[in-house]
């Protein structure tokens, strides 16, 4: 039964590969006003000039479980949580689907998965995930300080489960960002997104 089931989320992961993001580097990013799970309004253009990471989640989804239960995902949030850098989490379940959870929950569970994301927003119709194209959860895009999308994709370039293959992975959020910060160029701008489907 637990092959089975690593078996399917496997197949999602192999699915979402291939599939284009709908916004491309260079492409203005999209402009968004979502609730939180604080009961606030959160726009996009709350950040604008500062670099923005957008990180699609769904805390069931054993990909996620990867990076927060290593707390891969908590140390990067923390580690950019200074003045120029700004890390919301979308949760574009709907409303019935896997992965779905009224804001109050939704904020409980962040909080007990040791999330340090500055947001956490509620995307229920999925008009803003599917504006950016966020296919997988992590699905991960990288915004920076002129409004243009830099990098979107998967976190990493080893798309598995296991919370031992951090270690050693190439992390494409961790060198957009830096380069971002730095004012270079972005070096690797897009990569195969990896998880399970977003549950639209």
């Amino acid at each position: 039964m637990k092959m089975k089931s690593t078996m399917t989320w496997m197949a999602a992961a192999i699915v979402a590969c291939g599939v284009a993001n709908a916004v491309e580097p260079g492409d203005t990013a999209p402009g968004f006003t979502l609730p939180s799970v604080k009961g606030e309004e959160v726009s996009l253009s709350d950040y604008k000039g500062k670099v923005v990471v957008l990180e699609w989640i769904n805390f069931g989804c054993p990909f996620v479980k990867k990076h927060y239960g290593s707390g891969n995902m908590p140390m990067l949030q923390e580690k950019y949580s200074d003045d120029e850098v700004v890390w919301i989490s979308v949760n574009s379940s709907a409303e019935g689907k896997g992965g779905y959870m009224p804001a109050e929950k939704l904020g409980e569970r962040a909080e007990k998965e040791g999330s340090k994301a500055d947001q956490i927003v509620l995307d229920t119709d999925g008009k803003v995930g599917k504006a950016y194209g966020a296919k997988t959860t992590p699905h991960m895009f990288v915004i920076g300080k002129d409004g243009k999308l830099a990098f979107g994709g998967g976190i990493d370039n080893k798309p598995s489960t296991k919370a031992a293959d951090v270690e050693g992975a190439t992390n494409f959020v961790v060198a957009a960002v830096d380069a971002l910060l730095a004012g270079k160029p972005v070096e690797t701008a897009k990569a195969p997104p990896y998880g399970c489907g977003v549950k639209y």
